[in-house]
């Protein structure tokens, strides 16, 4: 009861208690042999290495908010948890390990160092499950997977094994992204890109046999060691002459040759551009059409190789500098300017990467490709909200040979062995002990290991423990819905679709549901650098879990970024707090009742107020589920705010005041009975947003109830409650008059806590008869000591009006406000808001100061005139009305 719910609303003071209370007792733990119809998600894993951030905040409490809710509806839900491996990041963290002992994971050797991952993983890794666990997620832990668990390596290796046996993995020597520093190739996501000032040099290029020159520009002269041709568009008639000819490549001593190709833009720059198959991608793919040849000049750590020449052994920008120095020495550099460039860094330890020519293995992605097109086509799969399905279709049409080997030792190591004697390759699910082909047992595994990619593209079935024909895989997958960051469509979404349809023979999901990014207040991306990263847990710990969770439900609309500020999180810590105080009322006034699971309301003396919450609480529920069925999350949140805020707490809760106290037997019953009702349901309501506060009030509730935890209750839908449309109708009427009277009272300054008189001159008998039953609701709400009520009143001399419906309200303003005084604490204070509008006004109006004063300056300027602009227009309207009297 109310002296067991706290006076203030803190927390801290039971959300551990109740998670604890959740886990212990199972209630997350999904049942596989359950006869409930089953709903699934799986978690996007992350990183073993990674800290609870925004957008983790965000995807989880969406999939919290699901699965809490789909229990409630009757659903054996799993909530599959995990984490990823997460090759490169992992690495680097053991690495530094190494690095402050003063050694590096050659030293200690490959076993060794995979030993010690696996120590720093038990030890320190995985903190990120602790801090989703303080967010309220409602994973099933007890079947938490780690993506080199021994379960999922199994999977690993059998769809490894399984694609190479069909001829989808190969290796081949291409091009791709690689770190100098991580020693590894590197997946597009793994790059970052940034635009940094930097150079575009201008070289020129002798023509053989002429006295002309060709004049290239690139921001990386030091790739010219590597050039193989130059290239001009073929309708270029400015080189028509040239093509075929051979330039005198600079520093070189090679000879390379003059090709045309329609990929030039002959208007940037000469026309003319150097082609460096070995280190540029579109260079790459130009050579493939011309058959050039491809010199790398970089080692693996970034330095120039025996193809630089005399720069071998020089660092690459080292060997920049130098190239540049010689160019210029032999005028053969023709200008330098300055050029902002997008660069690509290692998304782990910054380095700039290189475009650089490596063996690596590869996955004929094609035939995966084209049947999950043909998934979302079909509506297999669901894409939401659907703009994102032309980016799906775009990237899949478009997409290339995925390339899945990592330079790394830290990952699920390639099951491919080569034959010293024959050089055959041996690829086997079991260890291998020979060479598949003449049985020779000197034979070495490839040291490489799988993209982190490949084993979390296999995650909706892995972790249900496929290969193996599980009684968890026939209940749950296909997987009900995957909810996630439009950044990961493709690297992960889309292969997660392919795995899937090739090895399950099914989509792995029915829905996907794409959330936007979590910005700052003024809509910038949260990073470091601008200081502008709000931490969830510093958050948790100063407003409480479900306020946050509600302040990311709220404002996660679908296709828009949600805005976040500590403000709007403590704006929903009231929300909490106005919750916790309508329910200590409504607790203290409960003292002796006891509910009964399904009241009988024919049975009730209802009042209009009642008829009206009961009614209204039918349509939220029926609300509160659509938007929830159709991933309208901020729509369910604002249908329950203004619900619980407005119509429970501010309407409700004081209309039936009156009975409560009152000496009506008959009318208290009724009250009591609604009110716990309402409040019972409501939340239920909001569990799934809100879980922790609402188990602590429900818990709090007096009666008893069929389960031990709101959690484990069932969802209100809008049904067993009564429906009484006439008696809202009359309802909201009296309501509108509660507020006119309110705002006439602001706008003549009459302190609310003066009793005054009115008159209410209907226009009907009809109106009559609803401000009849409604006139003590009247009277208590809006502080009126003598209601006048009829059709057709007479009307006294000073009066101030307001119309409302088929009624208009009459205050007499004798002995209520001084009219002339009124006039001239009006004027004054127009005067007062209108120099704040001319001030902002000229302000923003000087055009020198909107283009030098910071975004977050001006938006703030702009609010405060926005507001000034605001006031002004109700005081004059109020000046209007007090001038009307005279």
């Amino acid at each position: 009861m109310a002296d067991e719910l706290a006076k203030g609303y803190e927390p801290h003071d039971f959300e551990t208690k109740w998670y604890q209370t959740w886990e212990e007792n199972g209630y997350f733990h999904a049942d596989e042999n359950s006869d409930k119809p089953p709903y699934s998600i799986v978690i996007p894993p992350p990183n073993v290495t990674g800290v609870l951030h925004m957008g983790h905040a965000l995807n989880n409490t969406m999939q919290d908010i699901l699965a809490r809710w789909k229990r409630m509806t009757g659903h054996e839900v799993l909530w599959m948890p995990g984490t990823d491996h997460a090759g490169i990041a992992t690495q680097n963290v053991v690495e530094k390990q190494l690095a402050s002992e003063d050694k590096d994971r050659h030293d200690v050797g490959r076993d060794a160092f995979i030993e010690r991952v696996w120590q720093w993983r038990e030890e320190s890794g995985g903190q990120i499950i602790n801090q989703l666990k303080r967010l309220g997620a409602s994973c099933d832990w007890q079947r938490e997977r780690f993506t080199m668990d021994d379960g999922l390596s199994k999977a690993v290796r059998e769809v490894f094994v399984s694609l190479y046996e069909e001829g989808l993995i190969y290796r081949d020597n291409r091009l791709i992204n690689w770190c100098p520093r991580c020693h590894t190739a590197l997946s597009d996501l793994e790059v970052e890109h940034d635009d940094k000032k930097g150079n575009l040099w201008h070289l020129r290029y002798p023509v053989k046999g002429t006295d002309q020159v060709l004049v290239v520009a690139t921001t990386r002269p030091e790739t010219m060691l590597g050039d193989t041709a130059v290239a001009v568009h073929p309708d270029d008639e400015r080189y028509a002459d040239l093509v075929g000819k051979m330039i005198e490549l600079p520093l070189t001593g090679r000879e390379i040759p003059i090709i045309a190709d329609d990929y030039v833009d002959k208007e940037f720059g000469s026309g003319a551009v150097k082609i460096t198959p070995a280190h540029d991608f579109n260079d790459f793919e130009m050579g493939k059409r011309h058959n050039l040849e491809n010199i790398n000049i970089l080692d693996e750590s970034g330095f120039v190789n025996e193809n630089g020449g005399a720069y071998q052994g020089m660092e690459r920008y080292a060997a920049r500098e130098k190239v540049v120095a010689d160019l210029d020495a032999l005028g053969l550099l023709e200008k330098v300017d300055d050029h902002l460039n997008s660069v690509g860094e290692c998304y782990r330890c910054k380095t700039v990467i290189e475009p650089y020519m490596s063996l690596q293995w590869y996955v004929d992605v094609q035939p995966l490709a084209k049947e999950a097109i043909k998934a979302v086509e079909s509506g297999q799969t669901r894409i939401v909200p659907a703009q994102w399905e032309k980016t799906y279709y775009e990237w899949m049409y478009n997409i290339q040979d995925w390339c899945i080997s990592r330079q790394i030792w830290w990952g699920h190591r390639i099951p491919a062995w080569f034959c010293d004697d024959c050089g055959e390759i041996t690829v086997s699910r079991d260890d291998a002990t020979c060479c598949a082909k003449c049985q020779s047992t000197n034979i070495h595994q490839e040291t490489d290991v799988l993209d982190t990619w490949f084993s979390s593209g296999l995650w909706p079935f892995s972790t249900m423990g496929w290969p193996e024909k599980t009684d968890a895989l026939n209940k749950f997958y296909p997987t009900s819905c995957l909810i996630t960051g439009f950044d990961i469509l493709f690297f992960w979404v889309a292969r997660m679709m392919m795995m899937g349809l090739k090895f399950m023979g099914e989509v792995p999901f029915k829905d996907v549901y794409i959330h936007a990014l979590v910005r700052d207040a003024q809509g910038q991306k949260m990073s470091k650098s601008k200081g502008n990263v709000i931490d969830p847990l510093t958050v948790i710990d100063e407003f409480g879990t479900d306020a946050f969770r509600f302040t990311l439900t709220a404002f996660a609309a679908q296709g828009r970024d949600v805005k976040l500020s500590t403000e709007r999180i403590g704006g929903y810590r009231n929300f909490c707090n106005k919750l916790w105080n309508a329910s200590r009322f409504t607790l203290m006034n409960l003292e002796g009742f006891e509910p009964v699971d399904t009241p009988n309301w024919d049975e009730l003396s209802l009042s209009m107020a009642d008829r009206w919450i009961l009614t209204r609480l039918t349509e939220v529920e029926k609300e509160a589920n659509k938007a929830l069925e159709e991933y309208r999350f901020n729509e369910a949140a604002s249908t329950l705010y203004t619900f619980t805020w407005h119509e429970f707490c501010d309407w409700y809760i004081e209309l039936i005041k009156g009975a409560l106290y009152g000496d009506d037997a008959a009318a208290k019953l009724s009250a009591q009975t609604v009110v716990y009702t309402v409040l019972e349901r409501l939340l239920r309501l909001l569990h799934p947003i809100t879980p922790f506060i609402t188990e602590e009030i429900w818990q709090n509730l007096p009666g008893t109830r069929p389960v031990a935890s709101i959690m484990l209750a069932d969802y209100p839908q809008g049904q067993g409650l009564l429906q009484d449309e006439d008696a809202t109708a009359k309802m909201e009427q009296v309501m509108e008059v509660v507020r006119s009277i309110r705002n006439i009272r602001g706008e003549m300054d009459v302190s609310p806590a003066k009793k005054i008189s009115a008159l209410l001159d209907c226009k009907n008998e009809a109106s009559l008869a609803v401000m009849s039953d409604g006139e003590e609701y009247i009277k208590a709400l809006a502080r009126i000591e003598e209601l006048t009520c009829g059709v057709a009143l007479d009307q006294p001399a000073q009066v101030a009006k307001q119309v409302s419906g088929d009624v208009e309200i009459l205050l007499p303003l004798a002995g209520l406000i001084n009219v002339e005084e009124e006039e001239k604490r009006l004027t004054k204070e127009i005067a007062k808001v209108q120099k704040d509008v001319d001030m902002f006004s000229k302000k923003l109006a000087n055009e020198k100061f909107v283009a030098n004063a910071p975004a977050a300056v001006l938006e703030k300027d702009r609010g405060k005139l926005a507001a000034a602009q605001e006031k002004l227009t109700v005081l004059q309207a109020s000046l209007e009305k007090i001038v009307a009297l005279k």
